[in-house]
């Protein structure tokens, strides 16, 4: 294919993509295919010579989106999603042609001040106090291991990374079992291990980690020689929306000298409504905080916002410059590389440029506020039909429910119940447990979603579960 042939392609490609917005409600949420569908259907061996466009496509559309899950479908109410817009898709597409490697000021002057310029956009959006700086990471993952990284270091007076942690008093960071697997990963690549991971009990209905357990916990590790790091904080847990009290943990790690992240990886969206923002309160104490715009707010994966309190720490921990990557005769510039764990950088911050010009933070706010509410007039419904029980409240637009039923095991039955749910297609939910229980989870977020496709779910669930044997 050549470029003169590129302009043709990309209409079709542009049209196709938005009949595909326009009908994905007449599809099956999740993808109806069995293991080994797809493979079985791909050539063993890569082709010789090039084939054509229209052979591509054809298979495109015939090989590929039948094993696809829909993840910009309205009745998408699983895990939490990862939305697209169309100004951000065609922000995305012009990130694509440039293909710039945005690593430093002088690889792309644009994307590194656009990047700061937005970010500052979303910390006023959310309420966060003028100190912090932010930065576009890969992911949440990314973002919570540069937190992890730094928090580690500044417990080893910045002698980690140069002496290696043979020989060093071990470092203890606490959080509660309702973080994201992502801190787990991040304390095994630090170095940490996971026998230091100090997991906090949680009470009370956000599930927050217990005040009292966390001071003894820190302070048990330090009569016994260790190091306690720093403290992982969540708000909007992925299972349940767990959310701690965060200007209670910060008093404490403000007191105990230690590091505090804060994981809002999906409710921090939510933070540009300012009626929401009690929820997090003591947020503007951390010394870093995470989330992602594409699980709410439609700036489409990847990308997730990072705001710092120092960035000296986090460059301190990560930075290396040698003399290839150093820019001559430019003060007061930034490279966003120093702040990140891959030193490859896309243009991410266009689309988020794209998408809040042209949703304002109004209509932004004006879609949270919709799927808060339409996933709550959802869960009492729920709660008020015979059979189902409400095992978690409503958190933003996230909550679990179970179906009961005499005779039968619970775990057994409400497995059998979403796994019929997702093979009808209508809609597509998922599980997970809460305090060893099995139970179903809801939330809404797709961007387009309506009420009707919200309320549409009481429907598919009542009709399923009565049908079950």
């Amino acid at each position: 294919m050549k470029w003169d042939e590129f302009a043709g392609w990309g209409h079709k490609v542009a049209d196709w993509a938005q009949e595909y917005h326009q009908t994905i409600a007449d599809r099956p949420v999740r993808a109806q295919t069995e293991p080994g569908d797809i493979l079985n259907a791909l050539p063993a061996s890569p082709p010789e010579g090039p084939e054509s466009m229209e052979d591509i496509f054809r298979d495109f559309e015939q090989i590929v989106m039948p094993g696809m899950t829909h993840w910009q479908h309205p009745r998408f109410f699983a895990y939490f999603p990862t939305n697209a817009t169309p100004p951000s898709v065609l922000a995305e597409y012009l990130v694509a042609t440039l293909t710039a490697q945005c690593m430093l000021w002088q690889t792309s002057p644009a994307a590194t001040e656009m990047e700061t310029r937005v970010l500052d956009w979303l910390r006023q959006a959310t309420g966060l106090p003028e100190d912090f700086s932010g930065v576009i990471q890969d992911s949440a993952s990314g973002a919570t291991l540069a937190a992890i990284l730094t928090m580690r270091e500044r417990a080893l007076d910045w002698h980690g990374n140069t002496q290696g942690l043979a020989g060093q008093t071990p470092v203890r960071v606490y959080a509660s079992r309702e973080v994201h697997t992502s801190i787990d990963r991040a304390i095994w690549i630090a170095g940490i291990g996971e026998e230091n991971l100090i997991r906090i009990p949680t009470n009370g209905p956000q599930r927050a980690m217990d005040i009292a357990s966390l001071r003894k916990a820190i302070q048990a590790d330090r009569e016994a020689g260790l190091k306690p790091a720093g403290i992982v904080a969540c708000v909007g847990g992925t299972g349940v929306g767990a959310t701690d009290d965060i200007a209670a943990v910060a008093q404490v790690a403000q007191q105990e000298g230690l590091y505090l992240h804060v994981d809002a990886a999906w409710a921090g969206n939510a933070m540009i409504c300012p009626e929401f923002r009690p929820m997090w309160a003591g947020t503007e104490s951390a010394d870093s905080i995470v989330f992602n715009p594409y699980k709410w707010i439609g700036g489409q994966f990847d990308g997730s916002v990072h705001f710092v309190r120092s960035p000296e720490d986090l460059t301190r921990t990560l930075a290396i410059s040698p003399e290839y990557l150093r820019t001559h005769g430019k003060d007061g510039i930034i490279n966003y590389s120093e702040w990140s764990v891959p030193l490859g950088r896309r243009f991410r911050a266009l689309k988020l440029w794209f998408l809040i010009r042209a949703y304002g933070l109004d209509g932004l706010r004006k879609r949270i506020r919709d799927h808060v509410r339409w996933s709550q007039q959802l869960h009492d419904k729920i709660a008020t039909t015979p059979g189902f029980e409400i095992v978690t409240p409503p958190m933003w637009s996230l909550w679990s429910f179970r179906y009961l039923r005499e005779g039968f095991d619970p775990d057994d039955l409400n497995l059998r119940l979403v796994n019929a749910i997702n093979d009808d297609g209508r809609i597509y939910l998922t599980q997970t447990r809460v305090d060893g229980d099995l139970v179903i989870r809801f939330q809404a977020g797709q961007f387009d979603t309506t009420e009707k496709d919200v309320m549409m779910a009481w429907d598919v669930i009542t009709e399923i579960a009565r049908g079950l044997e």
